[in-house]
């Protein structure tokens, strides 16, 4: 069977599913779950969000020029969906969800305590689209849950249960198909690219 040819439509998946705290001008927090978020840049490191102008959270992230995107959990998936579908204007969803504000290390807007993983993000710069504007924002600072880090400094990110969201659904990350650059990494004595990068010693 051929392959049918649709209209344009945002059939890019999946996408990470994030919540963005925000904050008013007297400090009062809000969060929002977005899917359209991702890096852009490493030196300096900066990412993007898009958020349609109707959302509560669209004037507290352009007033206050600072958001922080949090990333998700299987534990957290509840959570997520509810704050994509409530609205914070006439809902506290810290409270709702019962997720704990924690003050971030460099921007005036709370972390989520019990995200894994933290990015606080200063804007640069806002880019008016259609549906939607995109905040251009520079990584100010990351926060990382310490049982995610051994004893040598490394972060396991795979031990954290992070979720991602694909064509209306949210799903868990599966099995490990390779480490970046495997495809090109020495052979190992089956003809598969070892995930260490490294070929298995032959047996006499």
């Amino acid at each position: 069977m051929g392959k049918e040819t649709w209209k344009p439509s945002t059939l890019l998946n999946p996408v990470p599913a994030v919540m963005v705290t925000c904050a008013d001008g007297e400090g009062k927090p809000n969060i929002i779950t977005l899917a359209w978020a991702g890096t852009i840049n490493s030196e300096p490191p900066m990412l993007s969000i898009s958020v349609r102008r109707e959302r509560y959270s669209y004037a507290l992230i352009k007033d206050k020029g600072q958001f922080v995107v949090n990333l998700t959990t299987k534990e957290l998936a509840f959570a997520t969906d509810y704050c994509g579908v409530k609205s914070g204007k006439d809902t506290d969803k810290f409270e709702a969800v019962k997720l704990t504000p924690q003050k971030a290390s460099v921007v005036e807007v709370p972390l989520i305590k019990e995200s894994p993983v933290n990015i606080e993000c200063v804007v640069k710069n806002v880019i008016e689209l259609g549906s939607h504007d995109m905040f251009i924002a520079e990584i100010a600072a990351v926060n990382v849950d310490g049982r995610l880090i051994d004893d040598k400094g490394k972060m396991h990110l795979d031990k954290a249960g992070l979720i991602c969201y694909s064509h209306g659904q949210y799903w868990t990350l599966g099995k490990d198909l390779g480490h970046f650059g495997y495809s090109v990494s020495r052979k190992n004595k089956n003809g598969k690219a070892d995930k260490g990068g490294k070929a298995d010693k032959k047996t006499k």
